[in-house]
């Protein structure tokens, strides 16, 4: 799975009102909401109206618009790039590949072997960032940048996917910046690295042109407001607390140097442009 919509799965998130696991079995088996994509930790409440608290996107010929669409062109150099291959890779939301966006700068491998309960809090915990966009991109129903400009896009295997799929807010960057937040509350002493690694995966959307700034930065909103409302969810909270232990106790492993070091590269290219 390169590229998912959540879209086809909102339905099926609402109606399955199972109660919170009574004993917090956190890795108990969980249902599948469609192929690769697992149920999330709020699947017994009202997903997070993200449409009730943003704003909508920026009218045509605003001044974001503008800013929009000159972020956009500012980027466009770095089409077959180190920079743009890394926001290849991140528009990939299958797991176990997606467990690791983070590795690098939380300097853990995270995988279902050594580090389970986080591999099953990054695996829920994306399904819960990533529908919280939906209600907004529905009544949105945004263009594209790539729609709008005509330039390539990183992902072109997705093209028809995402003309359909609204681009404001961003799912991927909800997601990512969930992911942020959820890891540098883990690891607070990798915190500045963990979320400058969560702004970059947002602006991997705008390198891959399918996404405005002012997409990432309304998904990044919404993947801090879902984050928040999470706080309240017990089953989470105890997943919180077994993924920190078991980052404590020194069982987990470390990254590939080489992989991180590509990243370093990419990530330095693409900040000099």
């Amino acid at each position: 799975m390169k590229y998912f919509t959540l879209l086809t799965v909102v339905t099926i998130s609402l109606a399955a009102c199972q109660s919170q696991d009574a004993d917090l079995d956190i890795l108990a088996p969980v249902p599948e909401l469609r192929h690769g994509l697992i149920q999330g930790y709020m699947h017994g409440e009202a997903i997070l109206n993200s449409a009730a608290f943003l704003p909508p996107p920026p009218a045509d010929e605003s001044a974001k618009y503008r800013a929009d669409v000159a972020a956009s062109d500012d980027l466009a150099s770095l089409e077959g790039s180190p920079r743009w291959g890394l926001a290849t890779r991140d528009a990939g939301l299958a797991f176990p590949a997606a467990a690791n966006i983070f590795s690098c700068a939380v300097g853990v491998d995270i995988n279902e072997t050594t580090t389970p309960a986080l591999y099953r809090l990054m695996q829920r915990s994306l399904t819960d960032f990533g529908l919280a966009s939906y209600p907004a991109k529905q009544a949105h129903q945004r263009l594209r940048p790539f729609m709008i400009n005509q330039r390539a896009i990183c992902t072109p295997d997705d093209r028809a996917i995402l003309e359909t799929d609204g681009s404001y807010p961003s799912g991927h960057s909800a997601i990512g910046w969930g992911w942020a937040l959820l890891l540098s509350q883990l690891v607070p002493e990798k915190a500045e690295a963990v979320l400058a690694r969560g702004r970059e995966y947002a602006r991997s959307r705008m390198v891959c042109n399918v996404h405005w700034m002012s997409d990432t930065e309304a998904g990044m909103a919404v993947g801090a407001a879902a984050f928040a409302r999470l706080q309240n969810n017990a089953l989470f909270q105890a997943t919180m607390a077994a993924a920190r232990s078991e980052l404590a106790s020194g069982v987990a492993t470390i990254p590939d140097t080489s992989d991180c070091e590509l990243e370093r590269e990419s990530l330095a290219f693409g900040n000099t442009q």
